[in-house]
């Protein structure tokens, strides 16, 4: 059977409205509901820069998932678990004015669903009279309503 051309459009519109709808319910809703997001998302960010230039490790961690199964990974080395990395920055940087000023800028905010959005950014740190920067990765879940980075991967530009 030979199908004329208006035929074979309307036989395949369900099939295409399915894709879009697909699409939509898979990259994160709708346009509102992203760009909500793409705003709590970097209203955690500049929180952490807050924090840690307020010297409160505690506070700067805020913005993590506090599981033992995050994940961070600098310098050639992954830290697994919250208290795990709280202790590795306060070796690192100690605490209080001891940790210097974090400026984190060229935010990416992607959400890839609901629950699930990659940061990609630029850190500077003013330290110890030096200023180390690099870039960042981090993957963020969505639970209980609220974003928190579940993996980050920062990388040293030295």
């Amino acid at each position: 059977m030979i199908l004329s051309v208006p035929t074979r459009l309307t036989a395949a519109l369900p099939g295409a409205a399915f894709l879009l709808l697909a699409a939509c319910a898979t990259s994160g809703g709708s346009p509102a509901a992203r760009a909500a997001d793409e705003a709590a998302i970097l209203s955690l960010l500049e929180a952490q820069d807050t924090a840690w230039n307020q010297g409160d490790i505690e506070g700067f961690m805020a913005g993590y998932l506090r599981s033992p199964d995050l994940r961070f990974a600098s310098g050639g080395n992954i830290t697994r678990g919250w208290d795990e990395t709280v202790a590795r920055y306060k070796a690192r940087y100690g605490t209080g004015a001891e940790m210097g000023t974090l400026t984190t800028t060229d935010h990416e905010i992607e959400i890839l669903s609901a629950d699930a959005a990659i940061a990609h950014g630029k850190w500077q740190l003013d330290w110890q009279g030096e200023q180390p920067w690099g870039l960042y990765t981090l993957v963020l879940r969505k639970t209980g309503g609220e974003w928190r980075i579940v993996s980050d991967t920062t990388t040293a530009a030295e």
